[in-house]
């Protein structure tokens, strides 16, 4: 297989732009390096691109060691042929090379083998060749009596060689290929009720479920695997065994055979015994992970919104991480995140100390100056949210409240991150402090909890983890270097995810920080232990100096153009002191962004626009244009929601049947993917993502299900 050839195919690209991809990964450089840095080579591909392609390839590369793995043991067992080779060089899959290698692979004893070790493999050839017209079945046969070996009869001399063919048959390539179109074309997914009681109902609609297994969606794969695994559902694959029985046949049994009788007995127990069983894993398997790639995807972009959400910048904040017995915690943060103060108060039940906490809460904000308050949407919350917007109504200062979705924060505050980061505060106060930071810096505070447990997708738990994991991670890294980071504000987690930085070397940032105080300018990291040239040029880029004496070391130039973006500076009559002040608004017009401009300056154009880009908005942050997050001064319950009644939310998660929106009744409302919008969408995603501010119209109430139906259909486009 062409490599090369393959991803050009696949992603549309020429072969150079793929062969550079290629050589700039193998050189050890990081995907946002080269979606940033290298434009020219790859022809100003964004991350996403770049990303998939990279793990395209390592997925081809894996697929060229089993190539050659099953080609070497082919070959050690000196087994190989003209056509296997061809075979193996044509094949395109890990299940196609599989099907060629099972024949050959060692196996458990099994009643082939064992037949074989009878010495039958030869009355199996004879019945193979379907000739008994000179001697027949029966007599050639008794020549395979032996007692001694457990063959006592003519049936069991038969049944011996029947079960080397019917095992034959299961390991046949091509005959499993054709098994599993027929079954994968015309069998259904069916699921039942197991006898583990499903108290809730969740796996309802899948008690008497049955569908065609290339109509099944991904999530309800997922979902039905989740049923199986919790003994709810017990699921099987229903095909129609004649159709498939008759094909197999048609292939193995010749128009006048003489064995037509033995071989549809081996056929028959050859695919009931063997192929049926072993394509039905394989195919829940393929199903399986194509759904759960297909949930990933979801996760990917449900992640990368929820990241990329604005910060609210410069204001106080307070954090309120609700809760019964154990009363809220309250963290004041400044506005850098500093925490200020803490505490305990118990304004809900059983305690209801409404006054006293009132009190409290009322002296933190008079005093700290407080601008917003955080809510955790966990237990409590709606009590708490009635308690604030009671308090608010009362305070001089004019304030606003944010639900703020807490998922994740208790991870946060219960993991070794958290005890570093906070040593003398007890669990729950991490998690206040949590909650409080994501409003003020999402980004910065989401990289600290494993993307797992931050809860924008569908069956996390039920896939591939490892898999899981590093797509997020990708995602996070992603993000992470898109928006750049202070350098000598940056917590060790935000590094780590900085191009060319492990967990290792942010944390000797931290520690050089800490010895050496702040960084003055780019040029100073080399000095941090660990941190080679090559760590260097991949990371500096990404990495913000605002109070540094080079001005681009607040921008997203990186060291290697500085030479470029001086004689860019020089052409239009600036100089490095403008970039200081904040942008140089209007560069582009007074230049002649041109490939002959870009070779004068010694740059390829796409850098030259980049450049005049970064100096146009120096230090501006990219996430400013998302919408912002909905302030709230009054509490709504479900109790006052009606049908038809119009209101503004905020998209929380996006499935593959529809988004869910929060209106500020703590009970997410359900748009399903047929009330999103008029024209038709194949995917929630290509109309709706997390965190948009939408307008919906309530259809439905339940408030015994806690359910809420809404529609975006009939207000926007």
């Amino acid at each position: 297989m062409d490599i090369v050839q393959t991803l050009q195919k696949e992603f549309s690209l020429t072969k150079q732009q793929v062969e550079n991809i290629i050589n700039l990964l193998d050189a050890g450089n990081t995907v946002p390096f080269i979606a940033r840095y290298r434009k020219e080579q790859t022809g100003s591909l964004d991350d996403q691109i770049i990303r998939r392609l990279s793990e395209r390839l390592t997925a081809l590369r894996h697929l060229e060691e089993k190539r050659e793995m099953v080609r070497h043991a082919i070959t050690e067992l000196a087994a190989m042929t003209d056509e296997i080779a061809k075979n193996l060089d044509a094949a395109q899959t890990q299940t196609e090379i599989e099907d060629i290698y099972r024949p050959y692979r060692p196996k458990r004893r099994t009643r082939a083998s064992i037949a074989k070790e009878k010495g039958l493999a030869a009355l199996a050839l004879y019945i193979q060749m379907q000739d008994f017209s000179k001697t027949p079945l029966a007599v050639y046969a008794q020549a395979f009596l032996n007692e001694e070996k457990g063959v006592e009869t003519i049936a069991d001399a038969i049944q011996g060689a029947k079960d080397i063919l019917a095992e034959e048959v299961s390991d046949n390539a091509q005959l499993r290929q054709m098994v599993r179109e027929q079954t994968y074309k015309h069998g259904y997914l069916v699921s039942v009720k197991s006898k583990q009681e499903d108290a809730e109902g969740i796996f309802e609609m899948y008690y008497d479920y049955r569908e065609p297994l290339s109509k099944v969606a991904g999530h309800r794969v997922l979902a039905v695997n989740r049923g199986e695994k919790k003994g709810v559902l017990s699921v099987r694959i229903d095909v129609e065994e004649a159709e498939i029985l008759g094909k197999l046949q048609q292939q193995i049994i010749h128009k006048c055979s003489d064995a037509k009788d033995v071989l549809e007995d081996v056929i028959a127990d050859s695919y009931k015994r063997l192929l049926a069983p072993s394509l039905d894993r394989e195919l829940r398997n393929e199903m399986t992970e194509r759904a759960e790639n297909e949930a990933i995807e979801i996760f990917r972009a449900n992640l990368k919104q929820l990241l990329l959400q604005p910060p609210i910048k410069g204001k106080t904040v307070l954090a309120l991480d609700p809760a019964y017995r154990t009363g809220c915690k309250i963290a004041v943060m400044d506005e850098t995140g500093k925490p200020l103060a803490t505490t305990v108060v118990y304004p809900t039940p059983p305690q209801n100390k409404i006054a006293e906490a009132e009190e409290v809460l009322t002296k933190l904000i008079e005093t700290y100056h407080v601008d917003l308050i955080s809510i955790g949407n966990g237990t409590a919350s709606r009590e708490s949210e009635q308690f604030v917007a009671d308090l608010l109504k009362k305070c001089k200062r004019k304030i606003h409240y944010v639900i703020t979705n807490e998922a994740g924060a208790s991870v946060y505050s219960a993991s070794k991150l958290g005890a570093e980061e906070f040593p003398n505060y007890d669990v729950s106060l991490r998690s206040a402090v949590s909650i409080g930071r994501r409003v003020q810096d999402p980004l910065a505070e989401l990289v600290k909890i494993d993307p797992k447990s931050i809860g924008v997708g569908q069956y996390q738990h039920d896939m591939n983890q490892k898999h899981l994991g590093e797509a997020l991670g990708a995602v996070v890294e992603d993000c992470v270097n898109s928006v750049g980071v202070d350098l000598n504000t940056a917590s060790p987690a935000l590094l780590s995810y900085i191009s060319g930085i492990n967990s290792t070397v942010a944390k000797n940032i931290q520690r050089y920080r800490e010895e050496h105080g702040m960084f003055r300018n780019r040029k100073e990291l080399k000095k941090v232990p660990k941190l080679g040239p090559k760590a260097f040029e991949q990371c500096a880029g990404f990495l913000r100096i605002l109070q540094s004496d080079m001005p681009l070391d607040c921008t997203g130039v990186h060291p290697e153009s500085y030479k470029a973006a001086e004689g860019i500076l020089r052409m239009a009559g600036y100089t490095l002191s403008d970039v200081q002040q904040g942008g140089i608004f209007g560069l582009s017009q007074k230049l002649n962004i041109q490939e002959a401009t870009a070779e004068a300056l010694g740059i390829g154009l796409p850098t030259l626009q980049d450049i005049v880009r970064e100096l146009e908005k120096s230090g501006r942050d990219p996430r400013e244009d998302a919408p912002a997050p909905v302030l709230r001064s009054d509490v709504l319950t479900m109790e006052d929601l009606q049908e038809g009644m119009i209101l503004k939310g905020t998209v929380r998660n996006v499935i593959d049947f529809g988004a869910f929106v929060d209106i500020g009744v703590h009970q997410d409302g359900l748009v399903h993917i047929s009330k999103i919008c008029k024209r038709f969408i194949k995917h929630p995603l290509e109309a709706v993502k997390i965190g948009d501010v939408v307008t919906v119209q309530v259809l439905q109430v339940d408030i015994e299900k806690k359910r809420i139906s809404l529609s975006m259909k009939d207000i926007t486009q």
